[in-house]
């Protein structure tokens, strides 16, 4: 009997052969449409993990990274703090302060007076989340937002603590998060990058943003957040020379291609077909991006809804209802900068005119996102890189006084994206100095943001000069109280 079986086995004629064949190429090729990356070699596979496939079903397609530059004051916006208030001017009580590491700006500083807010806050939604009178736009979507105001990171200053943000390491060099999102789930859309990058200033002391913060790192270059200006060339050297036409650049192109195959054939440097299809996205965003960046197509009440500084290039407004259209047409990380939350003086009026910038056009983006049926896949992610001290810095008089870096607390909200809507989580103590609840570290905040994008943290690496690499580096866990 086992005889037979065997021989049935080996029975096996040309035409059933062909047949199984095509079988399996069909399968195949509609894998390799559907995943285009499915056939790609990345050297992550020996650990289990295909770049462009997710490690599980995912909540989010793409992020919107609407970051406030330069740490806005928790306790002017969101984080309500009475006691403040009624401790205003006394010394911050040593059991309260700590050993915390003090900046250069106020080491010297003989004392530290508390300082209350100068601005009223209310309580709105379900969640009876306290928002801050500067912020009457936001406060009308409390019931979409999760406010997590026990954030705390490890650096004091604003570089390290941006990059560790951005990157998941304070030194720099590394890929920053949308460029791993890039490498981990590939492209939605073939003719526009999968990060880009836009940025924004407001009137107050504006900290620096670098291109390291949208660097692949050691990834391939094809994953690099390509930045958009405010000009008549959105992305620089995207035209073709004077003199040159389509057939000309693509006929340039193709013999490019073939040169760099010969190189690599030769080579086996996977940068030189990583350049080919930068090459090939520039050619293809020449028509792409123009259409995308053209906002005189939006109706009047969408205008209305961001406010009318959504028409002038270079604003926040305008940033958000790009980075909207952006996602809209498949982008998967859109990162905006807002410049000038670095208030270490002058305080109450400068952060009332930064609140004046972002506050109408955040809300708007995530209510158009909602109503256009987005924000369940779309993860908006909305703070700075660090908090604000409950002291001031420098001298207390009665309308001003500034507050110095705070690594210890600080809060962000995200809205969508398989996050629960309408909650507020973790808690600062009384003085808004040390977090009392639910702490979320950094590394844990961006375990949950590729979380809901479908990734494992500890499975999404790279090996790089012996080493295997990820962006939570060697810790981080998903904070599941808040997913959906």
């Amino acid at each position: 009997m086992e005889k037979e079986i065997v021989e049935h086995g080996l029975n096996f004629n040309r035409r059933r052969f062909l047949s199984r064949l095509s079988l399996g190429l069909g399968s195949a090729a509609l894998g390799s449409l559907l995943i285009p990356d499915l056939f790609r070699g990345s050297g992550a596979e020996e650990d289990g993990f295909i770049p462009g496939i997710p490690h599980f079903a995912p909540k989010a397609k793409r992020v919107i990274y609407l970051f406030q530059n330069g740490a806005p004051s928790q306790q002017e916006l969101f984080d309500y703090k009475p006691k403040l208030r009624e401790m205003m001017g006394q010394e911050i009580p040593p059991s309260v302060r700590g050993t915390q590491r003090l900046t250069g700006m106020t080491a010297n500083q003989k004392e530290f007076p508390l300082v209350g807010s100068f601005v009223d806050f209310k309580q709105y939604g379900q969640s009876g989340a306290w928002v801050s009178d500067l912020f009457p736009y936001t406060a009308k979507i409390v019931d979409d937002l999760c406010i997590v105001k026990s954030m705390f990171t490890e650096a004091i200053n604003h570089d390290p603590a941006l990059t560790f943000l951005q990157t998941g390491s304070q030194q720099g060099n590394r890929p920053s998060m949308g460029s791993w999102l890039s490498y981990g789930l590939g492209n939605e859309n073939k003719n526009l990058p999968n990060f880009t990058v836009l940025l924004s200033r407001g009137i107050g002391n504006g900290q620096g943003v670098y291109s390291k913060l949208w660097s692949n790192g050691f990834l391939d270059s094809i994953h690099q957040g390509v930045q958009f200006s405010k000009g008549e060339d959105p992305v620089l050297y995207l035209r073709d020379p004077e003199g040159m036409n389509r057939e000309e650049r693509r006929a340039m192109l193709d013999n490019l291609a073939q040169l760099n195959d010969l190189s690599y054939q030769e080579f086996g440097d996977p940068e030189i077909t990583a350049k080919v299809k930068q090459y090939e996205m520039a050619y293809r965003m020449q028509t792409a991006v123009p259409e995308v960046m053209d906002l005189s197509k939006e109706p009047d009440d969408i205008i209305k809804l961001y406010g009318p500084d959504c028409l002038v290039p270079g604003t926040f407004a305008a940033n958000c209802l790009l980075a909207r259209k952006l996602s809209e047409n498949g982008v998967r990380f859109v990162q905006l900068y807002h410049q000038g939350w670095d208030q270490h003086g002058n305080l109450p009026f400068e952060i009332a005119k930064q609140a004046k910038d972002v506050d109408q056009a955040s809300a708007a983006l995530v209510t158009d996102l909602k109503q256009r049926g987005l924000l369940d896949d779309t993860l908006v992610i909305w703070g700075g890189e660090f908090g604000r001290t409950s002291y001031t810095q420098g001298k207390l008089t009665k309308d001003n006084y500034g507050r110095d870096h705070h690594p210890r607390c600080f809060t962000i909200w995200m809205a969508g994206g398989g996050i629960k809507p309408g909650i507020v989580y973790g808690e600062t103590d009384e003085m808004g100095y040390n977090i009392a609840r639910n702490p979320v570290h950094v590394h844990d905040f961006q375990a949950t943001v590729l979380n809901q994008l479908g990734l494992n943290h500890e499975k999404l690496i790279f090996k790089h000069l012996g080493r295997r690499y990820r962006l939570t580096d060697v810790s981080g866990k998903v904070v599941h109280d808040i997913i959906a």
